[in-house]
């Protein structure tokens, strides 16, 4: 009789957990003996109202089928076999109804921390306790993690950070995140849970919080660059934004300044390089979001040249930090930027490199100056660095043949030594310092063929001078 009721709960297909079910029914058989209450009834109308509440339906994709790799599976079965839920949530969802594998997925459950640690120990699977104090662990299965957190909600808010407290409620828990196309959450066997609309939102390619667009960003500020950052991502049209959302980011705005600048930069960036970043950049500024986050003030020359940059990334992508110093005019600016938003030294050293050699060096052969300032490089360490700074340079000016040439260029070495002028009767110091730097400079204007012998036969002629 119990497959019968597991068959069409699920929709005719074979359920294999009659264990777990079985365990727990004799489980409601002693919690509900004293009240006259059907133990199969209770769990049937509990399994019933759990299928029904937020259900829209299943996903069996191929993309879907494909992560439902044998360290998944076991990661559900774990949970399944202990009488929890366990349901894939966040951007893995989002990505799967748009068609696309996600890279990586994060998991959530109605078990408490501890019945996790419980579930994974008993599993004998491996776990570390990544974030124990927000209810996350991470399973460790053949080799690859998976972060499993249990179902809360906000009991606390300041606007940068949240105390929560742990529930089972799943509507409750995706209700607690900030946009509806990231409360979504799927079952192991394809079902839909959405208690929002996300879905429909996606399919209209929209942005819209969950709830209160005021109070979901009054709980995290930065939930103004996220939605930004989404709408990059969804929007099909540059200007498709809610009236009284953008009102609302106005006036909540200033509440940025208190986020970290370490998150500020991780969204911010992916603003820089996303779908609309020109038409979004421009709608900060206009909603003053710029003036709390770090960024220099408005410059329509500035914002030319983003856009110009910005449509140059669409023939190769270009590194956030080097759409960033669009805005800024010197290499000073672009220090004073890098320190404000605490970015990393190669991107602070990229920006500045982008800053001070914006403008294309004027030569009858284009490409010579970068072939040069790559040649005098000190180091082979040190030449690459630099390689890859004049390719990042050069795609940004729009010369992206030039880019790929110099990226495959073989680097020549010059060929001669102090040995060389030693031999020939000169004492080391600052005379033979300045003939080799001579020579060097022959040789580059030979467009680096001249041998060692030509450099040789100039030796007198310098020696002379």
């Amino acid at each position: 009789m119990l497959r019968t009721f597991y068959r069409l709960l699920l929709g005719g297909e074979t359920f294999h957990l009659q264990t777990s079910v079985t365990k727990e029914l004799k489980k409601l058989c002693i919690r509900h003996s004293k009240r006259r209450i059907s133990p199969l009834k209770f769990f049937l109308d509990c399994l019933l109202r759990s299928k029904m509440e937020g259900e829209v339906g299943k996903l069996l994709s191929s993309e879907f089928k494909s992560i439902l790799t044998p360290e998944v599976n076991t990661l559900f079965s774990a949970f399944i076999d202990h009488g929890y839920e366990v349901r894939i949530v966040g951007g893995a969802v989002r990505d799967l109804l748009k068609g696309i594998k996600p890279k990586d997925m994060d998991f959530s459950t109605n078990a408490t921390p501890d019945e996790m640690i419980h579930v994974f120990k008993d599993k004998k699977i491996r776990y570390i306790e990544t974030g124990l104090q927000h209810g996350t662990l991470t399973a460790h299965i053949n080799k690859q993690d998976f972060e499993v957190t249990t179902l809360r909600i906000d009991v606390e808010t300041d606007g940068r950070h949240a105390k929560v407290k742990y529930t089972n409620d799943w509507k409750l828990d995706a209700e607690r995140r900030d946009l509806t196309i990231n409360a979504m959450s799927l079952a192991f066997d394809g079902t839909l849970y959405d208690y929002f609309n996300g879905k429909q939102d996606l399919e209209h390619n929209q942005v819209r919080f969950v709830g209160d667009p005021r109070q979901r960003i009054m709980e995290d500020y930065l939930r103004i660059l996220r939605y930004f950052r989404f709408y990059g991502r969804i929007a099909t049209s540059p200007n498709q934004h809610d009236k009284e959302t953008l009102d609302i980011i106005k006036d909540t705005a200033k509440g940025l300044k208190m986020i970290a600048v370490e998150r500020i930069w991780v969204e911010l960036a992916k603003i820089l390089v996303g779908n609309h970043a020109p038409s979004l950049l421009k709608l900060m500024y206009d909603l003053d979001v710029p003036s709390y986050i770090g960024l220099p003030g408005y410059s329509e020359e500035n914002m030319n040249e983003f856009c110009r940059a910005w449509n140059e990334s669409k023939m190769h992508a270009l590194q956030p930090v080097t759409l960033l110093c669009c805005l800024v005019n010197t290499e000073y600016e672009a220090e004073v930027l890098a320190r404000d938003l605490k970015l990393s030294n190669a991107e602070r050293n990229l920006g500045k490199f982008i800053t001070e050699h914006r403008d294309p060096k004027q030569h009858e052969d284009p490409l010579k100056p970068y072939l040069d300032m790559l040649v005098c490089s000190p180091s082979a360490q040190s030449k690459e660095t630099l390689r890859g700074h004049l390719k990042e340079l050069l795609h940004y000016q729009g010369r992206h043949d030039l880019a790929n040439k110099i990226s495959t260029w073989p680097i020549p070495l010059f060929p001669l030594r102090g040995d060389h002028l030693k031999k020939l009767g000169m004492k080391p110091g600052p005379e033979l310092g300045k003939a080799l730097s001579q020579l060097k400079e022959i040789w580059r204007d030979s467009y680096y063929v001249a041998t060692e012998q030509d450099l040789m036969d100039k030796i007198h002629s310098l020696l002379n001078k």
